[in-house]
This record gives C-alpha cells, structure tokens and sequence, in this order.
C-alpha cells in the first residue's frame, strides 16, 4: 500500500483503527510511512481525535483493562508499556492512579504462587530469592513482593 495510489489519509488512518486502537503517536508514525505531508496527518489526527476515534487516553484506559484482566502485571509493567507506544506520562499516572494497591498485591500473589510451586523442589531460601527475582523482573516493588512471597507460602501451606 503507498499513499500514491489515491487513498486518503482518513482512508489509511479508518482502516489502520480496525485492528485495535491505536495511540496519537501511533497514528502519526503510521500516516507519515505513507508519505503524507505533516499538514495532512495533522487534520486526520486532528478529525479523528474530534470524532472519539483516536485518543490516548482512551487507549490507555483499554489497554490497562485488558492487560489487568488477561495476565497479572505491575503497574510499573503496565507504565513501561504505554510509554513504549508513547502514551503521555500525565495520561498513564492518571490511569494508575485508579487501580487500587490491593489490586497491585493481588497480581504478586498470583505470580509468587505460581512460581513457588514451579520452585517446590528447591531449598526454601533460593526457592524464595528466584520467586522474589520473578516478581522484581515484573516491576513489582520490593515490599509487595516481599509481602505476595509470604502469602504464596501460607497459600501453599495451606493447601
């Protein structure tokens, strides 16, 4: 496809949103590949950010629920990732804001009682530092992993 064969940008940009959202930078990248001029990228993004069908804060919003619903993260994971598709940082710490530190815990439980029963077979103390060094490579904070090793334990115990 190349913007020489008479589509416009809106053509380019409607059919680049089909798959999934997109961010303003996203958009923008997409457009200029085609060889648009900067003044035509700028009123496609323009227009469809006016009709509701571009917006980082929107994709923000989709993108934290559907990454909370599909697989437990960290927000610091779920930061990195929307800086990656150059979501605003203003826009990400709105949305991480909302999710509640429960929530943060609870995705490190899930992760840590995975791995600790992945670990079973190892000495408790290398169990607990791989499990830990899981948890941290996720971006989860020292503390809450600390506290999610502990209930992994008690979890597994238990069972």
């Amino acid at each position: 496809m190349s913007a020489k064969k008479g589509n416009s940008p809106m053509d380019y940009a409607l059919s680049y949103l089909t798959s999934r959202d997109r961010t303003v930078w996203e958009m923008q990248t997409y457009l200029e590949e085609k060889e648009f001029g900067e003044s035509d990228v700028d009123q496609t993004i323009g227009r469809l950010t006016e009709l509701g069908l571009l917006s980082d804060r929107k994709y923000a919003e989709q993108f934290i629920r559907t990454r909370l619903a599909t697989k437990p993260v960290s927000k610091s994971h779920l930061y990195r990732q929307l800086a990656e598709h150059h979501v605003p940082s203003e826009i990400i710490t709105e949305f991480l804001a909302k999710i509640p530190e429960e929530n943060e815990l609870q995705n490190a439980v899930e992760i840590a009682a995975k791995f600790y029963r992945q670990f079973q077979s190892l000495e408790p103390e290398t169990r607990r530092m791989r499990v830990l060094s899981r948890l941290e490579a996720r971006g989860f904070r020292f503390d809450v992993s600390q506290r999610a090793y502990e209930k992994a334990q008690a979890n597994t115990e238990e069972e």
